[in-house]
């Protein structure tokens, strides 16, 4: 019998140590419980017990001790799995996640087995550090004779099978199981008394009887309180019904195709409510494309769920005020630091996010970001506006997500008016996943749909016909109540120039805080409700999720799917007598300055919008079949399966590092800056002395979220930029990568109609 103790980690606050033993069986037991619906459970298991079997080595007791360091406790227990050494097959995806469980996931190749042989390890290791044993017969022997059983699976995943998506997705799910048991029981230990570990509590379950008794009775007094049009009203109806059917069937791939102002949020919400019930799934994640919707969509799910705590309905973005540095910093309020730790995993009923933190968590390799992953099993994933998926990373992404449907029993639902043509995508996604695509529409009834609520008639240019901003200017003075959408800030800039004199103008965009954008919002809805004079000049901020009520709107030429978007501006509630007006227009500028356009893939997706309007005359945008064509259209120019061919070879040789690299609806990092919007300027000088005197922590990036403006951060540097902001302090010391304040002396200021302006007509605002 063994006498001797082997620690996993050092003694906690309580001056209680934790056993190697416990640790590895309580990481084991963990993530078997994460991966119970999977066919890899057993695997889960055995990396569990050997993730950190390096622990037994003499060298890492010593550096408990405070006597040796710089040793890699991993590689030991990824080479053991590779191996099969306790007896079972060759476990590539055990020892894939246990070799990344602190370095990130690493290249699925030939050299795996080169990288992690003992031998080679001892005398090259990649990180330059040294083993903790190089014998791992000695360690596997240890931990057998410390009780610990390594019962192998009787199959191992077909890590390195045909569809590398779906192999790949797979490796990181059992690496999400694994890297979420080994920080919950590693926390458990450091968070315990006298009395042993402190578990955390588990997240509460999705209830979704409660909850679809909260959405029914929001919807009464929805309707009671503004009730809409009576065809609008019937085409809601409508919606609700055959999203409410669609629910029973079973879990999968759906799209929910529905014209805009036809309550697509809420009914996607009431699909997922009933489909979690009628299936059993545990949570439900809601990702929206952009920050500027998810302030409204936000509102909207807590004035369903009144009272809820962020346990139950938990917001994950970068608004929230959960960055790089907020992960490590510990909040002062204990609710905060509860809400940091369900973001870590996910761990909620209803998860509202974006796109980009979804997403790319399919496709990281790093630890902290794949953690949650596991959660989204049995899970329903709602991507509301569904038209903001990336074309060049249209084909990888519907490949996960076909698995994750396929192999986890869980559902994804594409909501949009403009549902992008993904069946002709087919052929290259069912390369990637075994499973293809095959989504089912859970409103067979669209069509119908579109026509009833045909609310707006649209105005196209003829060909080679343009306005400058003087004559939109004198346009939108005639009119009472009006909204001009335009594709670029400098745009949004020289048509208020045009209309300097008058003092009914607002604007929109993302060079306003978040606080200041509610407050124009809050205004716009006020002028319209009572009928006063109101004209807004917006750039495309506005279209997706921003419920505003127009007689006319002016839309710059745009992709397809945005000049819709703007048309649900327009006459939403049907309230007019006749149609509301959509007038597109072509901005009297060259074709080089069109290239300016937020992104290569928006002039792109524009282009195609004027090349179909010359060959067709008119764009008929309350016929669902445009859209097929104009995506057809699209994807042929574009050939999102092959158009981005890094990412293709990076997936076919299962680079991990670099498909994460890779795989970025964001191209270019962004970083915060807390201005001096005048609504909130007490708010603003009590967070700018905190970030420069006492330092910023994850409640002061919370607090922050409602006066920061987004700005690409400069490569290389940047002279205005670094004149005009301020880093802010650390609280742990140094400066923030991340959080700025403006400086005003240097010509930067804060304006409460334009926003942040930077000196010189500096270009660097996100679109």
């Amino acid at each position: 019998m063994n006498t001797t103790t082997f620690w996993a980690h050092s003694a906690n606050d309580a001056g209680l140590r934790h056993s190697l033993r416990e640790h590895l069986q309580g990481v084991a037991y963990l993530a078997g419980r994460f991966a119970n619906v999977a066919t890899w459970r057993d695997e889960a298991v055995l990396s569990g017990l050997l993730h950190d079997i390096g622990k037994y080595g003499d060298r890492f007791q010593a550096r408990l001790r405070g006597e040796d360091a710089g040793l890699d406790h991993w590689s030991q227990g990824a080479w053991l799995a590779l191996n099969g050494a306790c007896g079972g097959p060759k476990a590539i995806a055990a020892a894939l996640a246990i070799e990344g469980h602190h370095i990130g996931l690493q290249p699925a190749c030939s050299e795996i087995v080169r990288r992690l042989k003992p031998a080679n390890i001892t005398v090259n290791h990649p990180l330059r550090l040294a083993l903790s044993d190089p014998d791992v017969d000695r360690l596997l022997a240890r931990g057998r004779a410390d009780g610990l059983s390594f019962t192998p699976p009787a199959e191992a995943m077909a890590a390195l099978g045909p569809g590398a998506i779906a192999r790949m997705l797979d490796v990181r799910m059992l690496f999400s199981c694994l890297v979420d048991a080994d920080f919950l029981d590693t926390e458990a230990h450091f968070n315990g008394d006298a009395q042993g570990k402190r578990p955390r509590q588990p997240g509460p379950r999705l209830d979704p009887a409660a909850a679809l008794q909260a959405l029914d009775a929001h919807q009464r007094r929805l309707s009671a309180r503004k009730p809409a049009h009576a065809a609008v009203s019937s085409a809601r109806q409508t919606l609700w019904e055959a999203m409410t059917a669609a629910a029973g069937e079973g879990p999968g791939l759906f799209t929910a195709t529905a014209p805009t102002g036809s309550g697509k949020t809420l009914a996607t919400l009431k699909f997922a409510l009933e489909h979690a019930a009628h299936h059993d799934l545990k949570r439900i994640i809601i990702a929206v494309p952009f920050l500027t919707v998810i302030e409204q969509t936000a509102a909207v799910y807590r004035a369903v769920f009144t009272g809820a705590a962020d346990n139950e309905l938990l917001e994950h973005h970068s608004l929230a005020g959960l960055g790089r540095e907020s992960a490590a910093m510990d909040a002062v309020d204990p609710a905060e630091r509860q809400r940091r730790l369900l973001t870590e995993n996910w761990d909620a009923p209803i998860v509202l996010t974006t796109n980009v933190q979804l997403l790319e968590s399919l496709f990281s390799n790093r630890p902290s970001a794949c953690r949650k992953l596991h959660n989204l099993m049995e899970s329903v994933i709602v991507f509301d506006e569904a038209q903001g998926l990336p074309r060049d990373l249209a084909v990888p992404t519907l490949a996960a997500l076909s698995h994750l449907c396929s192999a986890y029993r869980s559902t994804v639902v594409f909501a949009t008016a403009t549902q992008p043509a993904f069946a002709s995508l087919h052929d290259a996604v069912a390369k990637l996943a075994p499973s293809g695509w095959q989504p089912r529409e859970a409103v067979p009834e669209h069509p119908t749909l579109f026509a009833s609520l045909r609310r707006v008639e649209l105005q196209w240019p003829r060909v080679g016909e343009t306005r400058d901003w003087e004559d939109l200017a004198r346009k939108l003075s005639d009119a009472q109540q009006a909204l001009c959408i335009v594709n670029l800030k400098r745009h949004a800039r020289s048509l208020l120039d045009a209309l300097r004199d008058h003092h009914d103008i607002r604007h929109l965009s993302t060079n306003l805080c978040p606080a200041h954008r509610r407050a124009v919002i809050a205004q716009v809805h006020e002028a319209l409700r009572h009928g006063r004079d109101c004209r807004l000049i917006s750039t495309q901020c506005v279209e997706a999720g921003v419920d505003l009520d127009f007689p006319l709107v002016f839309r710059a030429m745009a992709p397809l799917e945005a000049i819709a978007q703007a048309a649900g501006r327009c006459n939403r509630e049907g309230r007019l007598t006749g149609l509301g007006r959509v007038v597109v227009f072509d901005p009297a500028e060259n074709v080089e300055a069109r290239r300016l356009y937020p992104s290569q893939a928006y002039y792109q997706a524009a282009e195609v919008t004027r090349t179909m309007l010359i060959d067709e005359g008119v764009l008929d945008i309350g016929n669902p079949d445009i859209f097929t064509r104009y995506y057809q259209r699209l994807y042929d120019l574009s050939h999102p399966e092959t158009e981005n061919k890094p990412l293709s070879e990076a997936i076919k040789g299962r680079d991990f590092p670099e498909i994460a690299r890779l795989y970025r609806l964001i191209d270019q990092d962004a970083i915060q800056v807390l201005v001096p919007w005048s609504g909130r300027l007490d708010h603003f000088d009590e967070l700018k002395r905190q970030a420069i005197e006492d330092g910023i922590d994850g409640l002061w990036m919370h607090r922050a979220q409602m006066l920061a403006v987004n700005l690409y951060r400069p490569v290389g540097g940047h002279a205005v930029w670094e004149a005009c902001l301020i880093p802010a302090k650390q609280k742990r010391g140094g400066e923030s990568r991340d959080w700025f304040v403006l400086e005003h002396s240097t010509g930067a200021r804060y304006d409460d109609t334009l926003g942040l302006v930077l000196p010189d007509g500096e270009q660097v605002y996100i679109a």
